[in-house]
């Protein structure tokens, strides 16, 4: 019984493997929606860079959610090539075969170790393969022999594997269960002998010359416990090996003999993610660090920063045909290259976009201008803004210090507001700048006793009363903390922060506010939006508060047990309560008393929002599904699969704009915004 049931479960995983295979090779982007198109902001995190040798203006990039791009002009422009794995699938390898023009990207999770593959594609990236033999393996590393193209070296966490027939089959050349030869980042096979391979582990290099029967320990001359990111060997003489380590740049001139720690890179730029030789000058040589690119002209003597210290480098790449066009792939700041040898280097990301976009806002008057609220970017994030409904964008962020931005909204003046990760901001088109405004009032209202005496009168002794006293104390503090939702009212605006609820009745001059009934970390917020109207509701992660007087006093919904963690919530126009849930959408129309489990979907939603003028709720569910449901009609109908993992959504005449968490700003066609509302709806969406 055993026997069969082990033989089932190898059925069973033997279909599902093939089955993800068959998936794979449909056309590679056909699971992405077509009617949703993104829009930038372009740039973002890039982790890979390669040319095509039997065409080099042909180059890929891989990014870290599984996305693989494609340029035919050389790096000037950028179109979606390609999804490969999941989402958390890091794309950090990929070589192409010189000969037969077959493509391999190793890949790896960055949520589940046990998870990553080898693809392979055979006609240009239509249709790819997963190669089976190294199925769910964290490929760290990833490297194709040049005198041999059907051999190539993988690195994961569990070993080094190597293939001799073009990834058809695959055996493991390291030792099983080996105490170093683990946990791989890097492999690098020696370009004129394809059984001598090199492996650099979390703590240390490693060698073999026979492919793999016998491993060398090769760590003369490097320090003990130095994490090896990147190896390169020599094209003309394979004798010269260098290596990047935590602890900086090595090289050795006898095959891995000894290693000599190379000068001159400051210790706080030695965490040299990659290396790559010039193609044409042995000589040169590119270091790719998180302080900047770094090049010797001197075989690793001296070597002078080319960069800005800012750009955490991730690739390099070097055009074979002329070694004056470098390619660099950024973290943040996208694609930058050079055609001058590294003397001036700049963006060109067009067509790439790979943003974390927390917030989108579209302008309530202008249909065409859109703002996107960016996140883990730094200096080159913070708020961009489209005036061509994402044609060109501009990074509007001076002031904003560097902050994540999770949520936007447009206020009456037409001013636009920002929740960051630290305090409230103002922008005013004007003057192009983003104000703090944090002064929050904090007002306490003490009553205590106190004596007081009363004369004698008449025949009646003096005595003493004891009566009560009241006193307000006033406290101004500066608000420093996450901003997570934001609402803005002709009367008021509100800010749910990790330090409670705020409210401005002054356009942010002043905030007061705090804890909610005792809650803290308010999540979202929805106000009623009819007019003279006060009701408010504030969702922590598990629990609903209203307040039916502006905010004065709070009462716990009475929300199921089994309606939490809440993702969204938002008041519509005939004061209906909604709230969304990973079960599904509930809506009150008793201000909390009761809820409706609302017919339709009742999958996973991450987030719903009223669409004023459009008068209709929509809502969006974690697999990139877009819904929405009118007071006419409370059914939930389903009006777009946007094929993305959206964050946020944005309504401008009835189109639609969608944050992403890997994609920047998506949106929807102007033929399907009409279908799916007849009534124009702008500004912003509560």
């Amino acid at each position: 019984m055993e026997s069969l049931s082990r033989r089932l479960q190898s059925w069973q995983a033997a279909a599902l493997f093939f089955l993800v295979v068959a998936l794979l090779s449909l056309p590679a982007l056909a699971q992405t929606a077509a009617d949703w198109r993104p829009i930038g902001p372009d740039g973002g995190d890039v982790r890979s860079l390669t040319y095509d040798p039997l065409n080099p203006d042909r180059v890929y990039l891989g990014t870290s959610a599984g996305r693989l791009f494609l340029s035919t002009d050389a790096g000037a422009s950028w179109t979606r090539f390609a999804s490969l794995g999941g989402h958390d699938f890091v794309l950090d390898n990929m070589v192409i075969d010189p000969v037969s023009g077959t493509m391999y990207v190793g890949a790896w999770s960055v949520e589940d170790n046990n998870a990553g593959d080898v693809f392979r594609s055979k006609d240009g990236g239509k249709t790819w393969q997963i190669l089976k033999d190294v199925h769910g393996k964290s490929i760290r590393a990833l490297a194709l022999s040049a005198s041999n193209p059907k051999v190539l070296a993988i690195g994961a966490l569990d070993g080094v594997f190597r293939s001799e027939d073009g990834g058809e089959t695959w055996q493991r050349i390291s030792p099983v269960n080996h105490a170093e030869i683990k946990n791989i980042e890097s492999v690098a096979i020696d370009p004129k002998d394809p059984d001598v391979i090199y492996s650099g582990t979390w703590h240390l290099p490693w060698k073999t010359a026979d492919g793999g029967k016998t491993w060398q320990h090769i760590k003369q001359g490097v320090i003990d416990d130095s994490d090896v990111f990147s190896i390169i060997i020599s094209r003309s003489d394979p004798q010269v090996v260098y290596i990047s380590a935590c602890s900086g740049i090595y090289k050795s001139e006898n095959a891995g003999g000894l290693f000599r720690k190379a000068q001159g890179i400051p210790f706080s730029a030695r965490r040299t993610r990659v290396l790559q030789q010039d193609p044409n000058r042995a000589d040169t040589v590119y270091a790719g660090t998180t302080e900047g690119l770094w090049r010797t002209e001197d075989a690793g003597k001296s070597w002078r920063r080319i960069t800005a210290a800012n750009l955490i480098v991730n690739d390099v790449m070097i055009d074979p045909r002329d070694s004056r066009r470098v390619t660099i792939a950024t973290d943040r700041s996208g694609v930058l290259a050079s055609r001058d040898a590294g003397a001036t280097f700049l963006a060109t990301n067009r067509g790439f976009a790979h943003r974390q976009v927390a917030a989108v806002l579209a302008d309530r008057h202008d249909s065409n201008t859109v703002y996107a609220g960016l996140i883990n970017d730094k200096e080159y994030g913070g708020v961009f803004v489209s005036h061509d409904e994402g044609g060109n964008w501009s990074q509007i962020s001076f002031g904003l210090g560097g902050r994540d931005v999770f949520a936007l909204r447009q206020t009456d003046k037409d001013k636009v507001l920002a929740g960051t990760n630290s305090g409230i901001f103002l922008f005013d088109p004007k003057t192009a700048r983003w104000e703090g405004i944090n002064t929050v009032v904090l007002e306490r209202t003490v009553t205590t006793s106190k004596k007081v005496k009363v004369p004698a009168k008449g025949k009646q002794k003096a005595t003493v009363k004891v009566v009560p006293e009241t006193k307000t104390t006033r406290e101004v503090t500066e608000f420093k903390a996450r901003v997570n939702d934001l609402e803005v009212t002709p009367e008021k605006w509100y800010a749910a922060t990790s330090s409670g609820l705020l409210w401005t009745a002054d356009e942010g001059r002043t905030w007061h506010g705090g804890d909610v009934a005792g809650e803290r970390d308010i999540l979202n917020v929805g106000v009623s939006p009819a007019a003279g109207a006060h009701m408010i509701a504030a969702a922590g992660l598990t629990k609903l508060m209203v307040s039916l007087d502006g905010g004065i006093t709070w009462y716990a919904a009475k929300l199921p047990n089994f309606v939490q963690p809440i993702t969204g919530t938002t008041i519509d126009g005939s004061g209906n309560i909604w709230i969304t849930t990973r079960v599904g959408s509930f809506r009150s129309t008793d201000a909390g008393d009761t809820w409706h489990h609302e017919s339709g979907p009742t999958g996973n939603f991450s987030t719903v929002a009223y669409d004023a003028e459009g008068g209709r709720i929509l809502a969006i569910d974690r697999k990139g599904g877009v819904f929405q449901a009118t007071p006419a009609d409370m059914r939930w109908r389903r009006i777009g699969e946007a094929g993305w993992m959206l964050r946020g959504l944005s309504a401008s005449r009835g189109r639609l704009f969608a944050a992403t968490a890997f994609d920047g700003v998506v949106a929807q066609p102007t033929s399907a915004a009409s279908r799916a509302s007849k009534n124009a709806g702008n500004g912003n969406v509560r």
